[in-house]
């Protein structure tokens, strides 16, 4: 059985420098797996939001479908959260749909914005 505290081989983590680089150039684009409350507060630019939780810690049952209206399966992008947890666990979902071209951004928003602060 597939331990789903540790990331696969397969999922990339990047860093929100990094990050923030795939996005400029043009390469990635953003998915972000928060609530919608907190996205509508505040976000990366461009991002498109689909919650990996529709409420507590209950999982989307619409999270695929929803992606897969979004982006191709064979599409670049980043999934990013609040801290990096939760688009871990979202990452994997999606790679195991057959999106093989998935990142997970580590440290999420948090890191995002802390970043774009000092820059």
């Amino acid at each position: 059985m597939e331990n789903d505290q540790e990331s696969p081989k397969h999922i990339t983590t990047v860093c929100a420098h990094e990050a923030r680089e795939l996005m400029k150039s043009g390469s990635c684009r953003y998915l972000d797996v928060r609530m919608f409350e907190d996205f509508e507060k505040s976000h990366v630019d461009g991002a498109f939001n689909v919650p990996y939780y529709s409420q507590g810690k209950e999982k989307n049952p619409e999270f695929l479908n929803l992606v897969s209206s979004i982006f191709q399966k064979d599409d670049h992008f980043l999934v990013g959260c609040m801290t990096g947890g939760r688009s871990k666990y979202a990452s994997m979902d999606l790679f195991k749909e057959g999106f093989k071209n998935v990142k997970n951004m580590g440290g999420g928003y948090k890191a995002y914005m802390s970043m774009e602060q000092t820059t």
